[in-house]
């Protein structure tokens, strides 16, 4: 790969800001998805709510992304600093046609993106990715003349409706009713306000931290164990019930206990299925998701379904089997009846309602979750490891049940491993998990030893 990668794929594109990612990339890249909106949704003028995270590279991308949109004839409604879910709640209270989301999600402070979104709040399938981005190579616009240019729009009422469509799917009451205490650590991201709108309506007392958007990222801003010690002092110190952090566009949540024990991303959707799941329901999660999460769903005769990664592919599973709840291991939860992407705030009130229920600490429904250890790894990006991981791995592991949907996922009966090329970052995932995790890093190394990697 380049030294300054631009990554073009499902997730949208994502660069390095005034390297890969400048202004004409940008103003291009928004008008190519302009002009497949326009052919999508067959009109000459489509509606498109942009929403942007609060990176300081934001207003340049914005003014970009805008300047795109609008030379293809769309109608732009600008909503500000808000969440990517909060965009994707807004495209249906405005009945757009599609949606931009300006982020590079929990890369660093030097990445930023765009992220395409459907009338539906999805992001488009692979097959209309490839059209988009074909688009944007071949400078394929189809530009409108002056008398198809429209004016811009701004609405700032994103935290209000997203916070409502949040509360009527669960008990607010019985929430209040229990009088819980949460530390919030927003990572100076586009979720503050609307973190602490939710936890304000639900009665929640909330300590507040790294709560303005101002884009400046205290630490490194994914979720992380190792990023977030201070969230976990902060737990302790202030004897709260629960800790959140978001990443910087507040489609991610992980968790810490009352303890100040580091729960992680993979809990949460494990304890919004265990939490949520109707005996005999579905529910959609990614390859490379824990199994936490089958087991919880057996408990009840469910159903998960699994697909590649990617929140797309999971909306799509979910809409095609019923399912009310999905998600990623990476912490991120979709309750469909909210919107179509990953929303932090589903996290925190399913989450939230959940304790006010049982009555129990965290560290106490944890601990009734049958338990794994996951090991994420990761090598650079290059199209011949690409190319091979196929061949080597059922070489390697030949016998063993083979998942090829997304890169190669390898199951034994009990363990599994996930390699795949990362959609959003020039690198290769590995990701294995195993009953310990000298067990899980044992296959790690076994993989990496198949495919040729020190």
């Amino acid at each position: 790969m380049a030294d300054s990668p631009l990554m073009l794929s499902v997730s949208g594109m994502r660069g390095l800001v005034g390297a890969s990612l400048t202004p004409v990339v940008v103003a291009r890249y928004a008008a190519a998805f302009g002009s497949w909106l326009k052919a999508n949704r067959n009109t000459p003028n489509p509606s498109v709510a942009v929403g942007r995270d609060s990176r300081p590279s934001g207003a340049m991308v914005e003014s970009a992304a805008v300047a795109g949109l609008l030379s293809v004839g769309c109608r732009v409604t600008r909503l500000g600093i808000v969440s990517t879910p909060g965009v994707a709640v807004m495209l249906d209270e405005l009945s757009a046609d599609g949606g931009m989301v300006l982020t590079a999600s929990h890369n660093p402070i030097v990445w930023n993106g765009v992220k395409p979104l459907r009338h539906d709040g999805v992001a488009p399938p692979p097959d209309d990715v490839r059209d988009i981005i074909g688009r944007f190579e071949r400078d394929d616009l189809d530009y409108a003349d002056v008398h198809g240019l429209s004016i811009v729009d701004d609405n700032d009422t994103t935290v209000t409706v997203h916070v409502a469509r949040v509360l009527e799917h669960v008990d607010a009451d019985l929430i209040r009713g229990a009088k819980l205490k949460a530390v919030v650590d927003s990572v100076h991201g586009a979720g503050g306000p609307e973190a602490r709108a939710l936890l304000d309506a639900l009665g929640v007392e909330l300590v507040h931290e790294y709560a303005e958007p101002t884009g400046l990222f205290p630490h490194t801003p994914e979720p992380t164990r190792e990023n977030l010690v201070g969230l976990c002092d902060s737990v302790k110190q202030h004897q709260a019930d629960i800790g959140f952090a978001q990443d910087p566009d507040a489609d991610r949540l992980a968790v810490v206990d009352e303890r100040g024990e580091y729960i992680g991303e993979e809990y949460t959707l494990a304890l919004c299925v265990l939490h949520g799941l109707k005996a005999g329901g579905h529910v959609a999660a990614n390859l490379s998701t824990s199994r936490m999460v089958d087991d919880i769903a057996a408990q009840v005769g469910g159903t998960v379904h699994r697909t590649p990664v990617g929140e797309a592919n999971v909306a799509k599973a979910m809409r095609d089997h019923g399912a009310q709840l999905g998600g990623e291991g990476n912490g991120g939860i979709i309750l469909a009846p909210v919107s179509q992407v990953r929303d932090s705030l589903v996290g925190m009130a399913l989450l939230l309602e959940m304790l006010a229920q049982r009555q129990q600490p965290l560290s106490a429904v944890v601990a009734s979750v049958p338990a794994y250890a996951i090991v994420k790894d990761k090598a650079p990006v290059d199209p011949k490891l690409v190319a091979k991981i196929g061949p080597a791995l059922s070489e390697a592991f030949s016998g063993r049940q083979i998942d090829t949907q997304d890169g190669v996922r390898v199951d034994w009966p009990d363990r599994w491993v996930h390699v795949r090329p990362s959609n959003t970052e020039p690198i290769v995932r590995l990701i294995a998990e195993a009953a310990t995790e000298d067990d899980a890093n044992m296959l790690i190394a076994q993989t990496k030893a198949a495919l040729g990697l020190g």
